[in-house]
């Protein structure tokens, strides 16, 4: 055998050896330190409990609820309305609502704003975002603020607000998207949306939840029933116009009989005026007739184009609470702690051990 290849192997079989031993005097070392990493972890597992105790209740609103979208299908509805210059949307894209668009929507800055601003109870006199202000403590540092006071949110839900005002409105925006509220799919196969929002307030908890939703679901339907929402109410106006009109032709027909009845037989252009009121009378009720006919169709598509938002399962008072729990804390702070204690012991020992011998680290 090569002798390199034997000085090989016994180096290898010293350095394994040195090894081992240098494990055994770690282990050895740790041990007469026990004292001290059980002190320190105490003293994390108690450090632990304490803030579990300092973290506030939170009151946890879930809502889920699924999109049924108004389809349009093919087939006799889809053709009548095509012969009267009506287009019922057979082409399908992208939406609001579809794929993973609502979870980007549901946590915009936009939807979160507005729902902020909406009344808080039935007095009136704070918004959601005032009273979210009053629990996590900000109005306290504003309060004494130049420019900005005791102010309300409330106050500026129908105007724009002052710049310094506006942006204690995004930094309450932004924490509540970043920290306390969730959307997601609590299954990827199917349609199903959950929303997430928890806060000190119990009451805050459930209403903001429940607006999000409604104030989403409201800008979704605008956005697909608009324009159809206008046709319809200019029917609807062209309807009632043509009605009226039906109405006063009535009468003067009737009126025009009357009077080619009592008209002398003898003059042939008595009957001329009769003729012409009968015969706008005729063209009323033909216009009418088709304006009517084409709004119970444009009504039609607007039904159809119009979706469901169909709420699955909603949180009801009292809601569930949220602890930081104090076990779980306890034990965290006392394994943190007693790791960091054991790491500092290791490092001390390394470099007293470098100091004593510098030629090692040579």
């Amino acid at each position: 055998m090569d002798p390199q290849t034997n000085t090989i192997q016994a180096d290898d079989e010293i350095s394994l050896r040195d090894l081992v031993l240098q494990v055994q005097q770690i282990f050895r070392y740790l041990l007469s330190r026990w004292i001290i990493v059980f002190a320190v972890g105490i003293l994390g597992g108690g450090l632990g409990y304490f803030y579990a105790t300092l973290q506030p209740t939170l009151y946890v609103s879930r809502l889920s609820f699924v999109v049924e979208d108004g389809k349009s299908g093919g087939g006799g509805i889809a053709a009548l309305a095509g012969q009267f210059g009506f287009d019922m949307g057979g082409g399908s894209g992208g939406s609001l609502f579809s794929g993973d668009n609502i979870l980007v929507f549901l946590k915009s800055e936009s939807l979160v704003r507005e729902t902020l601003l909406t009344p808080y109870d039935s007095s009136g006199n704070a918004s959601l975002a005032d009273r979210y202000a009053d629990i996590s403590g900000m109005r306290k540092k504003w309060i004494s603020t130049p420019n900005l006071g005791d102010f309300r949110f409330i106050d500026y839900a129908d105007k724009k607000l002052p710049r310094a005002k506006d942006s204690i409105l995004q930094n309450i925006t932004r924490a509540i998207i970043k920290g306390q509220l969730e959307v997601a799919r609590p299954d990827k196969k199917a349609g199903f949306i959950e929303v997430k929002f928890k806060t000190r307030d119990e009451l805050l908890s459930q209403l903001f939840a429940e607006r999000l939703v409604a104030t989403a679901s409201q800008r979704y339907i605008n956005s697909k029933t608009s324009v159809k929402q206008q046709n319809v109410q200019m029917l609807e106006r062209k309807a009632d116009s043509l009605s009226s009109i039906l109405n006063s032709r009535t009468y003067t027909a009737a009126a025009s009989q009357q009077v080619l009845v009592d008209a002398n037989p003898g003059l042939r252009s008595a009957a001329v005026g009769a003729e012409i009121t009968s015969r706008d009378k005729t063209i009323a009720a033909t216009l009418y007739a088709e304006v009517v006919k084409n709004l119970e169709m444009a009504r039609t598509m607007l039904s159809q184009a119009t979706p469901a938002i169909q709420m699955v399962d909603q949180s009801s008072l009292p809601l569930p609470k949220e602890r930081t729990g104090r076990l779980k804390s306890l034990i965290a702070g006392g394994f943190l702690l007693g790791f960091l204690t054991i790491v500092f012991l290791l490092i001390r020992r390394w470099w007293k051990q470098q100091m004593a011998n510098p030629k090692i680290a040579s």
